[in-house]
């Protein structure tokens, strides 16, 4: 670690707290939190939760050119001075002199002629080496590797091999190096290379690298490059290494050694300091000349072998550790994360933790993970008690309904509400609508009125806009002689809306009946009370209330409504009239409220009824189908049905049906829920094929399909493309999979559907079962031969019932057409490629394992996963 007259940072290798400052002398502190009792009152603060205190002083290594630390637990504080002339001295911090440690202090190690020293390094595994870098000089060699040991072991090192100096008073003089390397050269970087503690990796000035073996000095393997200083190896990637030459850095893959890896950005300053994180894997800090920024450069790869030329991706970034001061040097700590202290040229220290960029990663069942550093953080959806109040996300609520088989019941329609949970209103209008609307298109067709299918799915508002022949009528109270001055209309239109609001049941009659006795077992009290009443019925509406209120969760409160209703007076200045219209607004529940305004409303203008928002939909316009003449209804539903729009509100689909403003519609939905789920399968029941091919159609269809693949629902995406293909014929996909001939590669199906065979796919092999039977024993494509069956050893294509065999046998795989259709599939082993007609497979493996080739010993039937299942003819 060169230092020169500039601050540089040595961190101990043995203790996490301490390190070194190095530049005229060597400076020891102890790093701790700030505070503490280890802490000083003089302690240095290098940031708000940490402190330095000084330990120790050595001035007695002047002209100090760089600095290493003995690896090795004893001596603890050894360290290894390089000078300006060249010498290496060996000296201490702190240290209570033990016996080895006071053999080695004050030790220097001389080289022939005197030049700088410009690196160090200790043999980590040999560690009584230590290797030295020198400049140039024409006379010797410029890499000298020393053995500190060499006086008190002479036996270790042979004896030519040690010589000591004149100065025999003293004895602590070594002038005698243990290997001798780089002649006529300078050594301005060098180290170990960790993989194998004999090899050495030096940097010189005739700009070359060069790796040489200590057990084979003579050879060595170079690469010319400019980048030749600071040397440093990756601690997690033995292989990999970094060197920079002005503001350059390249990085080289030691197995791979013929050129860099790649080089990073070349900075507009000259380079001083290049170091690995020690306690992350490929993140590394560059430092320029004169700057207060750290570059930092994050390797986001595995390094790979020879051959792959491929470019890694680096994130590259820089950290501010001090906002004024410049930096002189930076060095990471040993052992906590991404943690590093740097120092300015007038010896101001800072502690520097580098946060990690924070990766976030969401899954698809809104599980959400995020990596900080070694740490991995999750966060999923809470499933608590609170959960309902605060409402789940519409992905969860997507994935459970999909497990549930949401919106696959096309025979009871209304149920898919109760299999996405039942507690969604705006779900349950929309499915009993589209259940409605099948429940009366099915009706059609069997009247053999197609004519009227289109308009069911067109929605109220096109139904109304078709009315014709409307007859008013004035009917009495029911149970009474009373005549009311409230107009009601009737057309066939009108008629066929109230079906679909779901109050009447098919036919002529406007019989409420059958609805009141659902809703009653439901226990809609108030609901059923306000159908009954609008129907005239105000006997049947107090008798409702009274059962409500007795019923086992009834409200009290509803006898008192039927006691306020019993005293129901036309006479407009009366009383009761007046009482109602100023009370009835205080009243909590919307249907009971809407009783009140339909009976103190002037006819005609029902406005308290209609635009009621907390009631729902479909019981506003059935009320209006019943109390708006032509001219109003139109203009009533027209404005219904902007709202609806406007608000993304499923239950206006009643009311635009499965049209174009039905998509305009479910969009808002879309657009303000996200359930693409409810979207796709609505418009999937009784759309057109022009609405179908709307491209926001396709675009939910699509994104709920990848949803189910993100969830690896793989057999509900399957169970949707059926329904959808059985809802959308023009959805059906192609065929993906084909027979193709060995020599042209054509497909041999396709090619024999354009041929003019009844049927499509296998039959023109012969499994429609007809007495004419079609053989294709050769491809259409280029006539050559079909391969043979191994069993039959009939070409490929020869139907299974023509084929010489035994009688029982032939009645076996013939006795039911769909499995005779199976039994003429072309089929074959992967691994051995033998096989044949599917029918003759079957048979011939549920006797044996081998396969049916003579001399070919593959198992066959074990190789397949669905080998030890039992065959559907064997049951």
């Amino acid at each position: 670690m060169s230092s020169g007259y500039k601050p540089d940072i040595l961190w101990s290798p043995h203790h996490a707290d301490h390190y070194v400052i190095c530049d005229t002398e060597l400076s020891l502190y102890r790093i701790g939190p700030a505070g503490s009792s280890e802490t000083k009152a003089g302690a240095l603060p290098l940031s708000e939760e940490t402190a330095a205190t000084l330990l120790a002083i050595n001035s007695d290594t002047p002209y100090m050119k760089c600095v290493a630390w003995y690896p090795k637990h004893e001596p603890e504080c050894l360290l290894a001075v390089g000078q300006a002339n060249g010498r290496v001295v060996l000296t201490s911090l702190g240290q209570s002199h033990n016996s080895k440690c006071k053999e080695l202090v004050g030790k220097e190690f001389v080289p022939k002629h005197a030049r700088q020293c410009n690196t160090l390094a200790w043999n980590p595994v040999d560690s009584n080496w230590l290797a030295a870098g020198l400049d140039k000089h024409r006379a010797d060699f410029s890499v000298l590797i020393w053995d500190v040991s060499s006086k008190f072991s002479p036996e270790a090192v042979p004896t030519e091999k040690l010589r000591l100096s004149g100065d025999t008073d003293s004895g602590l003089v070594v002038t005698k190096p243990l290997y001798e390397l780089g002649q006529n050269d300078a050594c301005l970087s060098l180290c170990w290379l960790p993989r194998d503690h004999q090899k050495l990796l030096l940097a010189g000035m005739h700009r070359n690298l060069a790796i040489f073996d200590l057990r084979n000095t003579s050879q060595k393997t170079f690469v010319n490059t400019k980048a030749i200083q600071g040397v440093t190896v990756d601690p997690h990637f033995q292989d990999r290494v970094a060197s920079f030459f002005e503001g350059q850095v390249a990085i080289w893959d030691l197995r791979k050694f013929e050129k860099p890896v790649f080089t990073l950005t070349e900075q507009p300053k000259p380079l001083i300091k290049v170091a690995w994180c020690p306690t992350r894997m490929g993140l590394l800090a560059t430092l320029t000349r004169d700057s207060n920024i750290i570059r930092l450069y994050d390797m986001q790869h595995t390094p790979m072998p020879f051959g792959d030329e491929g470019e890694p991706t680096i994130i590259e970034r820089g950290v501010q550790p001090c906002s004024e001061s410049i930096i002189s040097s930076l060095a990471w700590h040993p052992s906590a994360q991404n943690r590093m202290v740097v120092v300015s040229p007038n010896r101001v220290m800072n502690d520097f933790t580098v946060f990690e960029r924070i990766s976030l990663a969401w899954s698809s069942t809104t599980s959400l993970m995020w990596a900080c550093g070694r740490h991995l953080y999750e966060c999923s959806e809470d499933a608590g008690p609170g959960t309902a109040a605060v409402g789940k996300d519409i992905a969860t609520e997507m994935r459970e309904r999909a497990q549930s088989r949401y919106g696959h019941d096309t025979v009871q329609v209304w149920r898919n509400h109760v299999l996405a949970g039942g507690d969604d209103p705006q779900l349950r209008s929309i499915w009993y609508t589209l259940h409605f609307m099948k429940q009366y298109t099915e009706n059609m067709e069997q009247k053999q009125q197609g004519n009227k299918q289109s308009l069911i799915y067109s929605g109220i508002k096109n139904i109304v806009k078709t009315s014709s022949g409307t007859t008013e009528t004035r009917r009495c109270w029911s149970g009474s002689d009373r005549q009311t001055d409230v107009p009601r209309y009737h057309s066939e239109e009108r008629s066929l809306a109230l079906q679909l609001c779901g109050w009447i049941s098919q036919g002529p009659d406007i019989d409420v009946e059958p609805f009141l006795k659902t809703l009653e077992q439901e226990g809609e009290w108030e609901r059923a009370a306000a159908v009954a009443l609008f129907n005239l019925d105000i006997r049947r509406a107090i008798q409702i209330l009274n059962k409500g209120a007795s019923s086992e969760k009834g409200d009290l409160n509803l006898n008192v409504v039927a006691m306020a209703l019993s005293g129901y007076t036309d006479e407009k200045n009366s009383l009761w009239r007046e009482m109602c219209s100023s009370l009835r607004l205080q009243l909590k529940k919307p249907y009971l409220c809407i009783m009140f305004a339909f009976l103190t409303s002037e006819p005609g203008t029902y406005d308290g009824v209609l635009y009621e928002s907390r009631v729902a939909v479909r019981d506003r316009v059935a009320f209006a189908c019943m109390f708006l003449n032509d001219a109003q209804l139109p203009r009533y539903i027209d404005k219904l049905t902007n709202e609806m729009k406007e608000a993304g509100n499923l239950e206006g689909i009643l009311l635009t049906g499965l049209t174009k403003d039905g998509v305009d519609l479910m969009e808002s939905y879309v657009d303000r829920t996200g359930d693409v789920q409810t979207a796709s399968f609505c418009m999937l029941k009784g759309s057109s094929g022009e609405v179908l091919k709307d491209p926001r159609v396709q675009c939910w269809i699509e994104n709920y399909r990848n949803l189910l693949d993100a969830w690896r629902f793989w057999h509900k995406r399957a169970e949707f493309d059926i329904h959808r293909s059985k809802l959308d014929p023009s959805s059906k996909p192609l065929a993906q999979v084909f027979v193709s001939c060995n020599f042209c590669g054509k497909s041999i199906s396709y090619s024999c559907s354009a041929m003019p065979h009844q049927g499509r796919g296998f039959s023109q092999y012969g499994v429609s079962g007809s007495p004419t039977k079609s053989k294709v024993t050769s491809c259409p494509g280029c006539r050559k031969p079909l391969p043979r069956c191994a069993l039959c050893l009939m070409n490929m294509g020869t139907p299974v019932s023509s084929c010489p065999g035994k009688a029982d046998e032939k009645a076996d795989l013939t006795r039911d057409k769909k499995l005779a259709q199976f039994n003429n599939w072309f089929t074959w082993c992967h691994n051995c490629r033998h096989g044949g007609h599917a029918g003759h497979m079957l048979s011939w493996f549920r006797d044996h394992s081998e396969c049916p080739v003579s001399a070919c010993t593959c198992k066959c039937m074990q190789l397949d996963t669905t080998g030890n299942l039992v065959p559907s003819d064997s049951v």
